[in-house]
């Protein structure tokens, strides 16, 4: 799996100063509904259309396969809240080079504090299409929604092509299956 830095949706690496970031690559969502460290602008810098004005949005490849994913992971435990779920929005230009209005396109189930340990993941989607209606986003943001407050935690949350998705058990193995299971060929 290969991190890019344009592509993180959590940390300090992708040029966030401050908010919930606990590290280059990580947030620490606390409480309430709050915004990871960085918006990914998929506006075209150079070449036609120009993102500004109203402008395109580069193709990230939804639908293609390999389709490029979402990868939200808990690095350490949230420990002190009740659950954590997370949402990913899109938006226009708004004409002026900015995000438009944020138009909700998945929403993750709520996951309950237990299970919020360091490997979790919380995200193993592709990113999704638009819903109908929504303009075709050029701006796309991942929001954390707490439900009590958590008082430790990291989480990284990135678009990746490809991703680690081998189930790991309670014990640590990739398997999924606890120890002593024995599987009939």
């Amino acid at each position: 799996m290969i991190l890019d830095n344009s592509l993180m949706f959590s940390g300090t690496s992708n040029g966030a100063s401050g908010g919930i970031t606990s590290g280059a690559n990580t947030d620490a969502p606390t409480t309430g509904t709050q915004v990871a460290s960085n918006v990914i602008d998929l506006g075209v810098t150079s070449g036609v259309p120009s993102s500004a004005n109203g402008g395109g949005a580069r193709d990230i490849g939804i639908g293609d396969d390999p389709a490029m994913k979402l990868l939200v992971n808990v690095n350490t435990a949230l420990t002190g809240g009740t659950s954590l779920q997370v949402d990913l929005s899109g938006a226009p230009d708004n004409g002026s080079g900015a995000a438009g209005s944020y138009t909700v396109m998945w929403t993750s189930q709520a996951i309950v504090e237990a299970s919020l340990i360091a490997g979790a993941n919380i995200a193993n989607i592709d990113v999704p299409r638009t819903i109908p209606g929504q303009a075709p986003p050029r701006f796309l943001r991942l929001r954390y929604i707490s439900v009590g407050t958590h008082s430790a935690g990291a989480v990284e949350a990135c678009i990746v092509l490809d991703r680690f998705d081998q189930i790991q058990g309670s014990t640590g193995a990739l398997s999924g299956y606890p120890a002593g299971t024995t599987v009939a060929n």
